[in-house]
């Protein structure tokens, strides 16, 4: 069987203090993959940092959320014929090394997420609490037990990638994803990663803005949205 070509998804936004660190510990942990930096608008000299040390990169004139940055970057990996995609957050709560355990899961799985321990003092109380509802509701509405539905460390084959199409823009993306895959019968695995919380760059993600679009999408799906 062929070595799978893949090509690693970094979205970024104001990621320049962490970018270089994620980007070299993949290059490490997957040496053979592309690396694809989709730039959301950054002000803080991203664009500068990834010159140089990214495969290619796609940077947006404005921010637009990490959905639409996840959308760039499976267009131009799937156009370039790669036939896995793994995606991995710009800020440093993945770690590298587990990459390759992602990539190797898709022998027996359509996509694979790694799921972050919820009893680890690393991920704050809020997120603990958010990630445990979202990971039930997600799980009623695909029919199957969810470990982590707001990973954004996750692997998943190019056809997916062609036919699961979420329609979010922002962190509601990847809960999307996941329950549109779920529901047309896709294979989902569901790997132990570590939980990393550096905190050199504050988390993007909006605790009200942002759980209120992922509500949203899960109430959408539980009542019966076209998949």
């Amino acid at each position: 069987m062929n070595a799978p070509r893949v090509a690693c998804i970094v979205p970024a936004f104001n990621a320049a203090p962490t970018i270089r660190s994620v980007i070299g510990g993949l290059r490490g942990a997957v040496p053979e993959a592309t690396i694809i930096v989709v730039d959301d608008g950054s002000t803080d000299g991203t664009e500068r940092v990834v010159h140089g040390i990214a495969d290619a990169t796609v940077r947006f004139a404005s921010n637009l959320g990490k959905g639409a940055a996840l959308r760039a970057g499976f267009a131009m990996a799937v156009a370039h014929g790669y036939d896995t995609l793994l995606t991995v957050d710009a800020d440093g709560q993945h770690d590298p090394r587990f990459a390759p355990v992602l990539v190797h899961a898709l022998r027996t799985a359509d996509l694979a997420i790694g799921a972050r321990a919820r009893t680890s003092d690393e991920m704050p109380l809020g997120r603990r609490i958010t990630n445990r509802l979202s990971a039930a509701a997600v799980g009623r509405c695909i029919r199957q037990p969810v470990a982590d539905a707001q990973s954004g460390f996750r692997a998943l084959r190019a056809d997916l990638a062609r036919e699961v199409r979420p329609r979010g823009d922002r962190y509601e993306f990847e809960t999307e994803l996941l329950i549109i895959a779920g529901q047309r019968g896709y294979r989902i695995s569901f790997v132990p990663v570590p939980t990393r919380y550096p905190g050199t760059v504050p988390s993007r993600f909006r605790a009200v803005r942002d759980s209120a679009r992922i509500v949203e999408t899960i109430w959408r799906f539980s009542r019966g949205a076209e998949v």
